[in-house]
C-alpha cells in the first residue's frame, strides 16, 4: 500500500505533466495543499521534498515551490555518461528493457571500425529506456565479444559500464559523437512511444578505452520532445 505522501507526490506529478502547473508556476502553499489532500503539513513537506529531489520543483525563499521544465531532460553531449549514471544524477524514475541480446559476425564495416578480422564475434544489444513508464530512448550497441567476456542480458538491464569498469577492470576514456535528426523507423514506432513520420534525434557514438581501443559503437535514438542536448563551452581567445 502506498504511503499518503507518495500518493500526493504522484498526483502532483500528473498535474505537472498534464499542464495544470506550467514551468515557472508556483504550487499552492503547504496550507492549501494540506486542505486539498486532507493531509498533515508534515506529509505535504515529504511530498514536496520528493518533487524537489526528482527535479520537478525548486523551492525558492519567499516565493514557494516553483515548477521546473520537466518535459525535456538535459542530456550531456560532451562526457561519457551511462544511462544509469544520468538517472542517478537527474533523479529520473527510469527503467531499462533489454529487447535484443545477440551474438553475430562483424560485417566488413564493423570489422574495419573495431580493427578486427571480418567475421569476428560481436555482441549486439538493444535496450529501450523508459522514464515514468514512457518509452523515450532506443539504445543500440555493438561490442567485440572478446572485450566484454561474461557480459549477459541481465547485466545489460543494469549498467554495462559498471560491469566493464568494476568487474573487467577496464578504463573507459573518451568518445566521439555525431548528432543527426532522422525520420522514425518502423522499429522506432514499435519500440518507442512515437508516431509514424515523426522525428528522432540520433546520437552516433564511438567509445574508446584508455589505450585507444574501440570498445563500443552506439546508435542512441531519442524522442526530441523529452530531451535537450546540452554542453558547457568556454571561450578561448585566439
Amino acid at each position: 500500500m502506498k504511503s499518503k505522501f507518495h500518493s500526493i507526490y504522484q498526483h502532483l506529478i500528473r498535474d505537472i505533466h498534464e499542464g495544470r502547473y506550467m514551468p515557472g508556476d508556483t504550487l499552492p502553499s503547504e496550507h492549501e495543499l494540506s486542505t486539498q489532500f486532507q493531509a498533515s503539513r508534515e506529509t505535504i513537506r515529504k511530498a514536496l521534498k520528493q518533487l524537489s529531489e526528482h527535479g520537478y520543483i525548486q523551492k525558492i525563499q519567499g516565493k514557494g515551490s516553483v515548477v521546473l521544465d520537466v518535459q525535456r531532460l538535459d542530456f550531456p553531449v560532451s562526457g561519457v555518461t551511462s544511462f544509469q549514471e544520468l538517472n542517478q544524477k537527474l533523479g529520473m524514475n527510469a527503467s531499462t528493457a533489454v529487447v535484443a541480446f545477440n551474438e553475430l559476425k562483424a560485417t566488413a564495416e564493423q570489422a574495419h571500425s573495431f580493427q578486427l578480422p571480418e567475421g569476428d564475434k560481436l555482441l549486439e544489444i538493444a535496450r529501450v529506456r523508459m522514464i515514468d513508464g514512457e518509452r523515450i530512448i532506443l539504445d543500440k550497441d555493438w561490442f567485440p565479444k572478446a572485450l566484454v567476456p561474461g557480459l549477459t542480458k541481465d547485466i545489460c538491464a543494469g549498467s554495462i559500464y559498471a560491469y566493464i569498469e568494476d568487474m573487467l577492470d577496464l578504463t573507459i576514456s573518451f568518445a566521439k559523437k555525431e548528432i543527426v535528426v532522422d525520420v522514425a523507423t518502423q522499429e522506432d514506432v514499435e519500440l518507442l512511444d512515437v508516431e509514424p513520420g515523426s522525428h528522432i534525434v540520433v546520437v552516433h557514438s564511438l567509445t574508446y578505452l584508455e589505450d585507444a581501443t574501440l570498445l563500443q559503437i552506439t546508435e542512441s535514438r531519442h524522442r526530441p520532445d523529452r530531451f535537450r542536448f546540452v554542453e558547457f563551452a568556454r571561450r578561448h581567445k585566439t
